[in-house]
């Protein structure tokens, strides 16, 4: 059994194992591969293991043949066409609730940051600002107390759910909007809600679906304009699901009193990017997910997902393979 883990880098920089994965067969392990590098790299090998990389297009017409798993280091698979891997006879396999604590406490400091400002303000203290000003107390923007306001979160599942906890933890008011609304939490006061009524009603509104056609651009104009006015927005899901040039405006004109986000429409962004200028804004570089202790859940779950494949009995597989003659 012959696996190619073909952008290991970020995952596992040199400090994790990767046993998990290794010790099932010969390995190979590259930082990252150029479309150019694919047909080699496959060549022979049995499970493609990979994170980020675009398997659609040119990039699965690059694959071996010989390649019978998929094996994703990550829980998202828009990067990857699943049907057209679905037509040549290939699972693909993803890893779920690997980092449910860690997406979800990354969402509220997103948040914190915003209400609280602590980062910059920080920063004003290190410049040398409360010497020169020479006054016990001061702030560079007034803080917002979360207390009493209404968190909307949209997508409920495993992340959704944590962050609704950790909401209601700092006394606020959850709504939740997903497409089956069943088991509500203990917790009070709590509602599932239509879209609208979370745009229309939260003072955050906190993103945890996944992309797809029907969620791209969900965060648009046309909805930021139901919005309270003031109101925040956090993303720790999919840059695509934000329209980042709606955003920007809504940033300027002070519709939307801040956006934090942890991922971004292209990664790394363009130059151009207007979410980069845009003020009340936060980004950070992908890293909601990236504790030493969820990456290496993920190599210890990717390898389960290829010995269960191997056994005959396969685990979370998102696509529907043909069996092949």
């Amino acid at each position: 059994m012959k696996i190619a883990i073909l952008d290991g880098q970020v995952l596992n920089p040199g400090d994790l194992d990767w046993s998990p994965i290794s010790s099932i067969g010969p390995t190979a392990i590259y930082g990252e591969t150029r479309l150019e590098q694919m047909a080699e790299r496959t060549r022979d090998v049995d499970v493609v293991v990979h994170n980020k990389i675009p398997l659609r297009g040119e990039w699965l017409k690059a694959m071996s043949p010989s390649v019978k798993l998929v094996a994703l280091l990550a829980t998202g698979y828009d990067n990857v066409d699943i049907q057209a891997c679905a037509r040549r006879g290939i699972p693909v396999c993803n890893v779920i609730a690997y980092g449910t604590d860690d997406v979800a406490q990354h969402t509220m400091a997103l948040l914190l940051e915003l209400c609280r400002g602590v980062a910059g303000q920080s920063d004003e203290v290190r410049r040398g600002g409360w010497t020169r000003r020479n006054v016990w107390c001061y702030w560079l923007k007034t803080p917002v107390n979360l207390a009493g306001l209404t968190m909307g979160i949209v997508g409920f599942g495993a992340i959704g759910r944590k962050v609704g906890e950790l909401a209601h933890a700092f006394g606020m008011k959850v709504l939740a909007c997903c497409r089956t609304p069943k088991n509500p939490p203990s917790y009070t006061p709590f509602a599932f809600a239509s879209m609208d009524q979370i745009f229309a009603e939260s003072d955050v509104i906190s993103l945890h679906c996944p992309l797809t056609p029907e969620t791209k651009g969900l965060v648009c104009a046309r909805r930021i304009a139901r919005m309270k006015d003031g109101a925040f927005v956090v993303n720790a899901a999919r840059g695509g699901l934000v329209c980042d040039a709606d955003m920007a405006r809504a940033l300027v004109d002070g519709k939307v009193a801040g956006f934090a986000t942890d991922v971004l429409s292209t990664e790394p962004p363009a130059e151009d990017n207007p979410l980069l200028v845009a003020p009340n804004a936060v980004v950070t570089p992908h890293i909601a997910w990236a504790s030493a202790q969820s990456r290496q859940r993920i190599i210890r779950m990717v390898g389960e997902n290829i010995r269960r494949w191997m056994a005959g009995t396969p685990v979370n597989v998102v696509n529907k393979p043909v069996r092949q003659a």
